[in-house]
């Protein structure tokens, strides 16, 4: 008897995986069960309760009381005042030109910190953010030092172009830049750290500069962080007032800014410090509501 021809050749295995049912990979994975997430207890522990009561209160009531001592009906008049009117031009004006400095220096230097690696840069980055942990008396006289007429640079500028910062309008968009800049250079170094770099560096490889990526590319794409920056900065310059009244002093019309105003008038006119306050409120509050879905997207 003949054995029979066990071997097979290539036509034949080819036509004998064809004929096999194929098990799908889906099938020998085992199916992964969505793990359930923890409920938290619906009652409040009251030690918690309490004092979460008591800062609610606390930061509140205040504003509150602002809003009911206010005196409404001469509020027209308070606020048509001519020196609540010039304090109030004298600060947008101010605070305006002090944000536009902020952008013009600020976004360069929030750029060079979350895109460039350099010795020393967490160093930089602390120099930074200093501004905004110092007191603003402190700072007043930081400047006054650095740019006042016997300043370091200040005494430079004095004897070369006949500039003169402190007690002026400009010493006012001076003081007002340099603590309101920090808020500007860390929201923009945070839009800048979560965008994507891989957009900056396909606009490199077809030819173009650096400069011109960060023009046509990046900054479009960070200017809602740019924006969100702009107005955090803009309602700092509007409120300050330890650096301005330290570097530029307390002049009406040229650099009495609203905060100083509300500190002159508490002494003698206490509803026009109200009214000025409530302006100041009302700045706030819009601040608040033009960031809320930037502050809010992760609630």
């Amino acid at each position: 008897m003949t054995e029979p021809d066990t071997e097979t050749g290539p036509a034949e295995v080819l036509e004998d995986t064809r004929r096999r049912p194929r098990t799908s990979r889906s099938r020998l994975r085992p199916r992964s069960r969505p793990r359930p997430r923890p409920r938290l207890r619906a009652g409040v522990p009251l030690p918690l309760l309490l004092p979460a009561l008591g800062g609610l209160i606390f930061l509140v009531l205040p504003l509150v009381a602002l809003l009911v001592r206010a005196p409404w009906r001469s509020l027209p008049d308070q606020l048509t005042g001519v020196a609540v009117w010039q304090a109030l031009r004298l600060s947008l004006i101010t605070a305006t030109a002090a944000t536009a400095v902020a952008l013009v220096l600020g976004v360069p230097l929030a750029w060079l910190l979350a895109r460039t690696r350099f010795p020393g840069r967490r160093l930089v980055r602390a120099l930074v953010t200093l501004p905004l942990v110092l007191p603003p008396v402190v700072g007043g006289v930081a400047l006054l030092l650095a740019l006042g007429r016997n300043g370091i640079v200040g005494r430079w500028l004095d004897s070369a172009f006949g500039v003169t910062l402190p007690f002026t309008t400009a010493g006012v968009v001076v003081a007002e830049a340099f603590v309101a800049m920090p808020f500007l250079v860390i929201s923009v170094e945070g839009t800048l750290r979560a965008a994507d770099p891989r957009y900056e560096e396909a606009a490199t490889t077809l030819g173009a500069s650096r400069f011109t990526a960060f023009r046509r590319v990046t900054l479009p794409m960070v200017a809602p962080g740019v924006a969100a920056g702009a107005v955090l900065a803009w309602a700092r310059a509007l409120g300050e007032f330890g650096a301005t009244i330290t570097f530029a002093g307390n002049f009406p019309g040229r650099t009495q800014t609203m905060p100083l105003s509300v500190y002159l008038a508490l002494q003698s006119d206490p509803a026009a410090a109200i009214a000025l306050s409530l302006v100041l409120l009302a700045v706030s509050i819009a601040v608040l509501a033009g960031l809320r879905d930037r502050w809010m997207a992760a609630s």
